[in-house]
């Protein structure tokens, strides 16, 4: 358990919170004039591994070279010099904060934090973190990791979460589909970032995929991204309690710890895997299936069921864009040349199938 506290004056400024993943969907903007949920469950925080806020430097200003060195290996609009480590927290558990006058930038609906940090202590003014509640991003607080320290252990606030620590939440599990029929953001972004990771390990190739859900998410994308012909390689779940994938080409799916954020790693010799939240490959590994009448005993004479089937989507699941070039600029194997195409195409046309 953590307590974040300015790192100028000691002041609180979080509630007790517990580290969990950084959700995958963090870096997400949805749609036009919606207002997003908190990206965090309230008494969590996550740590965002990479560099993130000014100084920003564009592409061209930097050289793959350098930004290889800094673990992105396809060209992107801009890289941030910033410090790694931020730590977000649902804006519930912020305590002891206030907007800086000024610092109000935002699209149309609220922050969005384009002009630096916008919370500052209460007790002695230091900038400390930035709000963003605009419409089509998640509602977040994110403490700037040189401002603030971990209260609770005196130790640095972003220290390594314990694998065996109890959930702080239970929101792990989405359904693909919300009520509205469209698919959720959040399995949009982990398709995002599954394609990205499947088309690394493919090597080019065509790609199996089991069947059920983890087909109708994954292949429009397949068919539009690789080429046609017989399989050559085969995607196959992987993970605790599941036997280890036997052919050589197989590509292990597998479970992300949500306490971690560490893929599941198969045993044996070292290959590519295709890491997906963990609620959400337990969903498709073992689907939820509504029976037709009560598991035990029968419906009374006369008696009709009226509870609504299960929500289909009206529409083929579209990966997120910004989370596929995100993933994709970032594993090694984008270099290819075949990869490196997808990634130019994909970047130019963001919106065009299967985007």
């Amino acid at each position: 358990m953590s307590v974040f506290a300015c790192a100028g004056c000691g002041a609180v400024l979080s509630a007790p919170v517990s580290r969990v993943a950084l959700p995958l969907h963090a870096r997400q903007s949805w749609g036009n004039g919606l207002l997003l949920p908190a990206l965090m469950e309230s008494g969590t925080y996550a740590v965002d591994p990479e560099p993130s806020g000014p100084p920003w430097r564009r592409w061209d200003e930097i050289g793959a070279d350098e930004a290889a060195a800094r673990g992105v290996f396809a060209p992107v609009h801009a890289l941030s010099f910033g410090a790694p480590g931020a730590i977000v927290v649902a804006p519930g558990d912020t305590r002891g904060t206030a907007l800086i006058p000024g610092r109000y930038a935002g699209n149309c609906c609220g922050l969005d934090g384009s002009d630096g940090p916008n919370l500052a202590c209460e007790r002695c003014g230091r900038e400390v973190a930035t709000c963003i509640d605009d419409c089509s991003y998640w509602r977040a607080v994110w403490f700037d990791p040189e401002a603030v320290r971990d209260a609770a252990d005196g130790g640095p606030a972003a220290r390594a979460a314990d694998r065996d620590e109890a959930p702080a939440c239970e929101r792990w599990d989405v359904p693909p589909v919300e009520q509205t029929g469209g698919w959720s953001p959040e399995w949009s972004a982990a398709v995002g970032s599954g394609l990205a990771h499947l088309l690394a390990a493919s090597a080019g190739a065509p790609v199996a995929v089991p069947g059920g859900l983890f087909a109708e998410l994954f292949t429009p994308a397949l068919n539009a991204l690789l080429p046609a012909g017989e399989p050559v390689r085969r995607a196959v779940f992987a993970g605790p309690g599941l036997p280890a994938p036997a052919g050589a080409s197989d590509i292990p799916v597998v479970p992300i710890h949500p306490l971690t954020g560490e893929a599941w790693r198969p045993p044996g010799a070292e290959r590519r895997t295709v890491p997906l939240p963990a609620g959400m490959w337990a969903r498709l590994v073992v689907p939820e299936e509504r029976l037709p009448v009560p598991a035990t005993g029968g419906l009374p004479a006369g008696v009709l069921r009226d509870d609504p089937p299960p929500m289909r989507p009206m529409t083929l699941m579209r990966p997120d864009p910004q989370i596929f070039l995100h993933t994709l600029a970032r594993l090694p194997a984008v270099r290819r040349p075949r990869l490196r195409g997808i990634y130019d195409r994909v970047r130019s046309r963001p919106y065009g199938r299967p985007f």
